[in-house]
């Protein structure tokens, strides 16, 4: 499940650290967050949905790769995407 592209502006706009920012960490992190938001509403419905389930897994994977990277360059940073984003670590 992709997110519209609205939505994946707007993210992409309260995430930049400065304008015309879409690769940093912290961006890609709150669009990978959105995506498995999405996902998880997703699964709700249709539970036995496993090919994309796999594709869950694996943006959670992607995103716990980033969050490791941010938490080894900048610990405070680490910490408030966490409770921006409500990650459980």
């Amino acid at each position: 499940m992709s997110i519209a592209a609205e939505r994946k502006a707007e993210v992409i706009k309260n995430n930049a650290l400065k304008t015309g920012d879409t690769g940093s960490p912290e961006v890609q992190v709150a669009i990978l967050s959105e995506r498995i938001t999405n996902l998880t509403e997703h699964f709700k419905t249709h539970k036995k949905d496993n090919h994309s389930r796999r594709g869950l897994l694996k943006l959670v994977s992607t995103r716990r790769s980033l969050l490791d990277y941010i938490k080894k360059k900048d610990e405070a940073r680490y910490k408030g995407l966490l409770a921006k984003h409500g990650i459980r670590r």
